[in-house]
């Protein structure tokens, strides 16, 4: 028998206490401070790629893959595994604080190492350690939100997630941005590191430690770290067809804002300065889109169900992101990120809070790690296919082509969203188990 069946009711399903407005405000706050660290990165890096010659214009492309995929692989690996460890983690903290708080510090070293590197070599190396690091506290932070909402607060806590995050993105953006047009791009990375610590401290001060441990029954650590990717989890079909729909919603995505620069500097001419600003136009038109739309679709969702949200949001994101890809001029572009902007905002509102309505809760470490496997590779998979897609594309049908493609696969990869959302069952496990199911 297993540690989950064997788990005490209360344990194994949501809990049924409602968490103080206080406390869901402070443990969803950590989400900006992750979700700016990945902005920051990616613009920073995008930013000395294209413009300090750290590598040939006809290379950047394979230069954002390789870096992009090494940190995915990294990730891939750690935050499932980190995040089932913590589901046994015995410390006075709770099971989820302790990894937060350590990988958090850590990021704050690596990400002073990534605004000092001068090569390719020792970016790549800080980004992966950074990659390292931030699922530490990642794995276990994903498991810490579904610990603690009851199943009334889900749509409010589903909401919150994704102004967050959006707010992260808006942060992360507009600091390296700023930094770049006045010319301190590592001050201002290293202000993103000032925002995770303060974020995590909101996480880990007067907020509740949540359930006890699972029991290991035994077993070492490093059996443990194997049930991540344990055979059983091939059972839950409808997680894993979520998973892969928010794999390439989030890639197509991820290919319109990592590739932002690139395509603005080759097939609009944009300098450097200019590029910056029209980044922040960019970052404003998303903010207001995903503002707009973010509270609306979760309150919509209780109502109507969360798929056909996540449905409208692969629709407008791929409209959004096709339209960057033709656009003959910048005013054109800046109505396709407008578009992007509100699918991300309805994408980001109801998609964690369908992911918690059908995984196991007392292992929600180990399932909402591995479902942030997929949230964390997504922007290094696609930047990787976007930007290999971008440098073949240049050399074969002329410079500044490829980034036009590489967004129109980005679009695409809407619809493949779509595609794999189909077969997920939306009924809360409980319900699919009373069911027999």
């Amino acid at each position: 028998m297993t540690d989950l069946a064997m788990a005490p009711a209360a344990q194994a399903g949501r809990p049924t206490a409602l968490l103080p407005l206080g406390q869901l405000a402070r443990l969803s706050a950590y989400w900006l401070g992750l979700t700016a660290i990945d902005a920051a990165v990616g613009q920073f890096t995008a930013n000395r790629l294209n413009f300090h010659d750290l590598v040939s214009k006809d290379d950047v492309g394979k230069a954002l893959a390789v870096v992009g995929l090494a940190g995915a692989i990294i990730g891939i690996v750690i935050q499932p595994t980190v995040g089932t460890l913590s589901d046994y983690a015995v410390t006075r903290w709770g099971r989820r604080k302790p990894f937060i708080v350590f990988g958090s510090l850590l990021d704050v070293v690596f990400l002073f190492g990534i605004a000092t590197s001068n090569s390719l070599l020792l970016l790549a190396t800080f980004i992966a350690l950074l990659s390292f690091s931030t699922n530490v506290a990642r794995g276990p932070f994903q498991g810490y939100v579904p610990d603690l909402i009851a199943a009334p607060q889900v749509g409010m806590a589903s909401a919150l997630v994704g102004l967050m995050q959006i707010l992260g993105n808006v942060t992360g953006f507009l600091l390296i941005t700023l930094g770049v047009t006045f010319g301190i791009a590592p001050l201002a990375l290293m202000a993103v590191a000032i925002v995770e610590l303060v974020t995590m401290v909101s996480v880990v001060y007067r907020v509740a430690p949540g359930p006890q441990p699972l029991s290991r029954g035994g077993r070492s650590w490093l059996s443990i770290a194997g049930e991540a990717w344990g055979t059983d989890i091939l059972r839950e079909r409808s997680y894993l067809w979520l998973l892969a729909s928010r794999l390439f919603f989030l890639m197509g995505g991820a290919i319109l804002v990592n590739l932002a620069q690139t395509y603005l500097n080759q097939v609009h001419g944009l300098d450097e300065k200019a590029t910056a600003s029209m980044i922040l136009v960019f970052l404003v038109v998303i903010a207001i889109g995903n503002l707009v739309a973010a509270i609306p679709a979760s309150r919509l969702s209780d109502r109507v169900g969360r798929k056909p949200i996540i449905y409208v949001a692969c629709l407008v994101g791929g409209l959004g992101v096709a339209v960057t890809a033709i656009a003959p001029n910048t005013v054109v572009a800046i109505v396709g990120v407008a578009l992007f902007g509100l699918s991300a905002g309805m994408f980001l509102a109801v998609d964690w809070a369908l992911m918690t309505d059908i995984i196991p809760m007392a292992a929600a470490g180990r399932y909402m790690g591995l479902s942030n496997v997929a949230t964390g590779a997504s922007s290094p998979i696609g930047v990787a296919i976007g930007g290999l897609v971008l440098d073949a594309v240049n050399k074969s049908a002329g410079f500044g082509t490829g980034p036009r493609v590489a967004f129109l696969i980005g679009a695409a990869f809407f619809a493949v969203a779509a595609a794999l959302l189909r077969p997920v069952d939306p009924r809360q496990r409980d319900e699919r188990l009373a069911a027999g199911e």
